[in-house]
């Protein structure tokens, strides 16, 4: 199993070690690839998009190619997991912020984002949170976090704080708002596996 992690910029090495964990205690062999240009995402089991400043992200995967193999793995239904800023990437369409910095969007998942929607980085907290595919809460940890505002019918509502959506499906994408790579709770890196095992 191969699993690729969007490395140009933001939590990158949090998710190589939490994939590594989370494949070590699932007893499952594969190896992390770091993606930083076009031609490996075609041979990823599955694509991981980081936090960090999503407006750069955005603008470096499609600088380097790597945004259309993105989008061609997940048509092909290879599991594509977006944190934080990575969920503002997968959206189809997002806030006026968005609008205003002209935020590329992948386009994998019928939401609309609000970039900021729990406000800045001191701003920043812990909450726990019940998942429907977890038989007990998880505590989150949101750091400058967007959220979704409007999922279309297809896409499966996991997890809200206040009305606020930060969590959800769409079939083979897996959205958060918080970052589960900054935690030693690993039971959302596990089901992000068994998405890729097909369980």
């Amino acid at each position: 199993m191969r699993i690729g992690i969007i490395a140009i910029q933001g939590d990158v090495s949090e998710h190589i070690d939490a994939v590594e964990r989370a494949l070590c205690e699932k007893g499952i062999e594969g190896e992390v690839l770091e993606i930083r240009h076009e031609g490996i995402v075609p041979l990823c089991d599955a694509v991981i998009l980081p936090g960090g400043e999503s407006t750069t992200l955005g603008r470096l995967i499609e600088r380097e190619g790597i945004a259309g193999e993105i989008q061609n793995a997940a048509k092909n239904g290879i599991p594509v997991l977006g944190t934080c800023a990575g969920l503002i990437l997968v959206a189809t369409r997002g806030d006026e912020q968005v609008h205003k910095t002209h935020q590329h969007l992948l386009g994998l998942m019928d939401v609309k984002v609000n970039r900021n929607a729990f406000g800045r980085q001191r701003e920043s907290f812990e909450v726990d949170l019940d998942l429907p595919f977890l038989d007990y809460p998880y505590t989150a940890i949101f750091i400058r976090a967007p959220a979704i505002m409007d999922a279309g019918p297809e896409v499966d509502v996991l997890s809200t704080i206040n009305g606020r959506i930060v969590a959800a499906r769409q079939n083979n994408v897996l959205a958060l708002a918080f970052h589960p790579e900054l935690t030693p709770d690993l039971r959302l890196h596990h089901y992000f596996l068994d998405m890729i095992s097909g369980i």
